[in-house]
């Protein structure tokens, strides 16, 4: 149902219920409008026509206006089921119980086609059926998949099956939290979402090892708000992050151009020091690289080359860094495996998967943060994990000990831009106060940018 129906919609109840005031307001502007084209002069009778009209109110003559759901006034409908997707369900017996025959349906399922596929019905999803006489077959029948859009299924005349999606609007917020158990409860409690959490992690994935922050840690973050008539509905990126480890300052800001885009830091140098600093997201270290480590399984002492990612079952297994594959294949108490060459320097291992990711085989190109494979605990592993290596010239290294160098700046002609966009957002970061005053940003990002021109 697109906006010219629902003004369609609007228009026909408004002229069912006020026509008649229309045309009394019409024919007595024609009237007013012949007797003053005749009679310059005021007169006393005059003085009194325009009174009396003065004093009718708005509210003598009411206009209804309807409530609307999916486009329709839902006033003009005998019957209206709002309802779920159960288990076991099908869009045809759901139909068929709203006297829509089976050659219908039939037909229904042919023009949804391209438009959905009517078997893809997914448990606990809202549906609604609109009826105006429910003596014969309902009018509409709509399927939300989501809060963006929804499915329009004509139910009479041409069987039309539509998608129909939502307008979104988004407006830039900025937050603040300080950690006192984790970054995922910091913003919970704050009335943010978990979905916000992973996209400030994407923004700070290359400086912050989160699965080491510790109480008293600060952030801030600017982001994209979604609304759907009004209603918040999810989150979209994360335009600027700050975070606050110790007396460690980090800062995260997007930036793009014709020829480039991505996260930088506050002086413009990018984020992407070359490695993710995990290669499991929403996870713990559960053991890490030891050379005397106590094996669980083998009972004896061994070295441990790699540092362990627990994670539930399927949780996906992101390359680290950009590269080609060497091996994907499942060996002795290694399980299923994947290792990346991503240089002449630098190569990765993941083993114990569950499963390797569609398309991972030997000689494929992968791009850093690509889905390479799931958790599991194929091979010698008590439960699901990633054990995560890492190989510096030919030699496996703990790799959350390496200092990357810093990767080149933007160039000074793009620095000017950078930094007015930067500005911008740092000073609505300050505006976003921790629950005590903290230091100005802006003033001590402006400080340092003497030193880049």
């Amino acid at each position: 149902m697109n906006e010219q129906s629902s003004t369609d919609n609007f228009r026909s109840a408004f002229k069912k219920t006020n026509w008649k005031i229309l045309f009394f307001l019409a024919i007595l502007g024609i009237g007013l409008g012949f007797y003053l084209s005749k009679n310059m002069q005021s007169t006393p009778q005059m003085q009194a026509a325009l009174s009396a009209v003065e004093k009718i109110e708005l509210s003598e003559f009411p206009i209804i206006i309807p409530t609307m759901k999916y486009g329709f006034a839902v006033d003009t409908f005998q019957y209206i089921k709002d309802d779920t997707i159960r288990s076991g369900q099908f869009l045809g017996t759901i139909l068929n119980n709203q006297k829509v025959d089976y050659l219908a349906i039939e037909q229904l399922e042919k023009n949804a086609k391209d438009v959905f596929e009517v078997r893809g019905l997914r448990v606990n999803k809202p549906y609604t059926i609109f009826s105006r006489d429910t003596s014969k077959t309902a009018d509409y029948f709509i399927y939300e998949p989501s809060v963006y859009e929804y499915i329009l299924f004509h139910l009479q005349g041409d069987l039309k099956v539509e998608k129909v999606v939502r307008p979104v609007t988004t407006e830039k917020k900025a937050a603040a939290g300080i950690i006192e158990s984790s970054l995922w409860n910091a913003l919970t409690e704050n009335g943010m979402s978990f979905e916000l959490a992973a996209k400030m992690e994407d923004a700070l994935q290359w400086s912050i090892d989160f699965h080491h922050l510790q109480k008293g840690d600060k952030f801030k973050m600017v982001y994209d708000q979604k609304f759907i008539d009004g209603k918040e509905v999810g989150v979209g990126m994360v335009h600027a992050a700050f975070y606050q480890n110790y007396n460690r300052e980090f800062y995260s800001i997007f930036h793009e151009d014709e020829k480039m885009s991505g996260y930088y830091d506050r002086e413009g140098r990018p984020m992407n020091s070359g490695f993710l600093r995990s290669p499991v997201k929403y996870s713990r270290i559960s053991s890490h690289y030891n050379l005397n480590r106590y094996h669980p399984i083998l009972k004896r002492r061994r070295p441990h080359f790699g540092t362990d990612y627990a994670a539930p079952y399927g949780t996906p297994i992101l390359a680290v860094g950009s590269g080609v594959v060497l091996e994907a294949t499942r060996r002795g108490g290694n399980g299923n495996f994947v290792k990346i060459k991503h240089d002449e320097t630098y190569k990765t291992q993941y083993l114990h998967m569950q499963k390797f990711a569609k398309g991972i085989h030997p000689g494929v190109n992968v791009k850093q943060g690509d889905v390479i494979g799931y958790v599991g605990s194929t091979g010698l592993a008590t439960g699901p994990h990633v054990c995560f290596r890492f190989w510096q010239n030919g030699k496996q290294v703990n790799h959350l000990k390496l200092n990357f160098p810093p990767p080149e700046p933007l160039p000074k002609t793009d620095l000017p831009k950078f930094y007015q966009a930067r500005d911008g957002y740092l000073d609505m970061l300050n505006q976003a106060p921790f629950p005590y005053e903290t230091k100005d940003l802006l003033s001590t990002a402006k400080s340092a940018d003497s030193t880049n021109f």
